[in-house]
């Protein structure tokens, strides 16, 4: 029987927002390409529930995923939402037909995004809105994202938004948001071996900012495969459990918000939450990424 999300403990986003460790991640609910509704929406709506049951109360999600599905999926499956649910969203990029991701930073355009996120959650007030900047995890785009963050900071002002976070940022970019706003998240590609943030998540974890990693497994050279694969045989885990349980060792400011559209991998990757890493597993991981 799977675990709990809080077997992994808990985090304040904010200083009020109280969220299991291991939250969901709604990416995957969309169709293929994050385009389209999903195949299997019972499937969906199932996998929102089970997660909600055991424990998961920080669903990581964006209206321009679909666009706009996903976030409907989520309403139909669990709205009047439990008074613990977090919602964070997203908001800085559009979709285009062919698939594509264009930013979309102007005030009108961010203005826009919240309100859609809104409409399409069924809510007053956004739990917490990253802000997605440009760029790719191997070339951030290190660009002041001052005009952005101070219109959301505008929104949240109005009481549209309760906290403020970013994404795709680089330490300046957020130490020019604090200068703004106070910022609760940062969520940013990082795992075992992708691991040029770590000065980085060192900073949210002195500062009280929760760390939110997304490709939790990353790619591997087969050497480090090898490696890996045999940690985890030792833990008698799944290669993407033993990613998630190293992710939530690597710092109590962790967040880890796995995607699926499946109940049991849902289900699999909550079992992560109760995976005990000992010093010399943490080694055999922590060589990967140097």
């Amino acid at each position: 029987m799977s675990t709990t999300a809080s077997a992994a403990g808990t985090y304040t986003l904010g200083g009020d927002l109280p969220v299991a460790r291991m939250g969901y991640g709604a990416m995957r609910l969309s169709g293929p390409h994050i385009m389209g509704p999903p195949a299997d929406r019972a499937e969906a709506l199932a996998v929102l529930r089970r997660a909600v049951e055991l424990g998961v109360n920080h669903i990581d999600t964006s209206d321009f995923y679909g666009p706009h599905t996903t976030n409907e999926v989520i309403r139909e499956a669990l709205h009047p939402y439990a008074d613990d649910l977090v919602l964070v969203t997203k908001v800085g990029a559009r979709r285009t037909p062919d698939g594509g991701w264009p930013s979309a930073l102007g005030a009108d355009e961010l203005t826009a995004a919240v309100h859609d996120n809104l409409r399409n959650l069924g809510l007053d007030r956004l739990d917490v809105v990253n802000l997605r900047m440009p760029g790719t995890p191997e070339t951030p785009d290190d660009r002041s994202l001052a005009e952005p963050f101070e219109a959301l900071a505008a929104l949240q002002q109005q009481g549209l938004i309760r906290h403020l976070g970013i994404s795709h940022a680089t330490a300046g970019q957020l130490r020019e948001a604090r200068a703004i706003a106070p910022v609760v998240c940062v969520q940013n590609a990082y795992n075992v071996t992708q691991r040029a943030d770590d000065a980085l998540l060192d900073e949210c974890t002195r500062e009280g900012i929760a760390f939110v990693p997304y490709f939790p497994l990353g790619g591997f050279a087969p050497l480090q495969a090898d490696l890996f694969a045999e940690v985890a045989q030792r833990k008698g885990a799944t290669t993407m459990q033993l990613a998630l349980a190293w992710l939530l060792a690597r710092s109590p400011a962790v967040l880890a918000i796995p995607g699926t559209s499946s109940v049991a991998h849902l289900e699999e990757n909550l079992d992560a939450s109760a995976i005990l890493l000992d010093d010399e597993d943490l080694a055999d991981l922590d060589a990967l990424g140097r």
